[in-house]
């Protein structure tokens, strides 16, 4: 593993109940890559994220983030499930699910700190959710909640954040801001995102691994956008916009 190689995945084989999910994926991810993770429905996508974290064991093969197991540098990596699971009947604020987020990086029984404080309230203004800080969690709609869990992850300061289906309960106004959002968290840390949506790709990301229990392809989008195609069974057409520039004129990456 080089210094630029924060995930390697070699010879990655997982079932689930005898069913063979991923069958030898080899995948190596760099500093700053912004990767999609793209295929079907059951093409085992949440899967690799799931490995890529430490959450799941594989049946044969080695997993390094940082050059060691996942589960070693969790602190590091930044997660949101396309699902989760949550009383929205507990009494919690949206400024206390945020902060939570940085249970990690204390000792247990620690008060919060006032950097703590700073980075959750960086985090909900960055979703624009800062105004909603002392609201009850379970009373907002589901994309505002949506918003706070990204916020939620946000808060860990990751060097990696992987995302699952991250908008999809997001409306559709603010889905780009939010891409927009993550292209500039782009400069500073990897970002590896499952999505079905090709026009986020063809936008925003610098890198796709197709994913069909197999890995089809891994590499720049515009050369992979036929393995797309061979997957969904369909023509896939790439079009390209133009990312957001400096006032200069360069574009931001």
């Amino acid at each position: 593993m080089d210094n630029n190689t924060v995930i390697e995945l070699k010879n990655i084989y997982f079932s689930y109940a005898g069913v063979l999910v991923l069958e030898d994926v080899d995948m190596v991810i760099k500093e700053k890559d912004f990767m999609s993770i793209i295929g079907p429905n059951g093409g085992g996508k949440t899967t690799l994220l799931k490995i890529i974290l430490g959450l799941l064991e594989p049946d044969k093969g080695t997993v390094r983030v940082f050059g060691n197991p996942p589960k070693k540098v969790r602190k590091c990596l930044g997660y949101l499930p396309q699902h989760i699971t949550f009383d929205f009947d507990f009494p919690i604020s949206v400024q206390e699910v945020v902060l939570m987020g940085r249970l990690g990086k204390r000792s247990i029984g620690k008060k919060y700190t006032k950097s703590d404080m700073g980075i959750c309230m960086e985090a909900l203004e960055s979703v624009g959710m800062l105004a909603y800080k002392n609201n009850d969690f379970g009373k907002l709609s589901g994309g505002q909640r949506q918003r706070v869990f990204i916020a939620r992850a946000l808060s860990t300061e990751p060097k990696i954040l992987l995302l699952d289906e991250p908008v999809s309960s997001v409306d559709t106004q603010w889905q780009q801001t939010f891409y927009e959002l993550l292209h500039g968290l782009n400069k500073k840390i990897t970002i590896v995102l499952v999505t079905h949506d090709i026009s986020v790709v063809s936008t925003y990301v610098d890198k796709i691994a197709c994913v069909n229990k197999k890995l089809y392809y891994h590499g720049s989008k515009k050369e992979g956008m036929h393995k797309v195609s061979e997957m969904y069974e369909c023509p896939v057409q790439l079009i390209t916009h133009a990312p957001s520039r400096d006032s200069d004129g360069a574009k931001d990456k």
